[in-house]
């Protein structure tokens, strides 16, 4: 079953991704107390851990999934074209997916090659927004419906 295997928030642009158990997500400020939660189809965002082992794997190194920078790391999903509306569920959370997200040049940054292992088949992950407020903890059971 898919998990919630990870949460990371920044509290600026361009910060540290710090690492906590458990947070609250809400359709106002996204995760709090990320900086980028404002509504909008980008308040939260979503990676498949198996595709970042996948991006890991073709750069032939072990690389922390913050790099990514995404605020959830999910394990046992893998997202595509076909996901864009779905909705994902995470406890009483739900989030729509509505855009891939595109790696960009701060991937390179952290570790030269992550940009060209994260852009294809949806590696990057998904942006989405904000349906239903709740909170999640590390653990949590992952639902995409459709």
């Amino acid at each position: 079953m898919p998990t919630l295997t990870a949460i990371a928030y920044r509290t600026k642009p361009k910060a540290p991704m710090t690492e906590i158990d458990s947070v609250e997500i809400s359709c106002e400020h996204g995760l709090v107390p990320d900086t980028r939660g404002k509504p909008g189809r980008r308040q939260v965002t979503l990676l498949s851990l198996e595709a970042w082992q996948t991006a890991c794997a073709e750069l032939g190194t072990a690389l922390p999934w913050t790099f990514r920078r995404a605020n959830l790391l999910v394990s046992g999903l893998h997202f595509s074209a076909n996901d864009v509306g779905k909705i994902v569920r995470i406890g009483d959370v739900r989030l729509q997916v509505t855009v891939e997200t595109d790696p960009c040049q701060r991937m390179d940054d952290q570790h030269q090659g992550l940009l060209a292992a994260l852009t294809p088949d949806w590696r990057a992950g998904v942006c989405c927004r904000v349906l239903q407020s709740g909170y999640v903890r590390v653990g949590d059971a992952v639902q995409l419906l459709a």
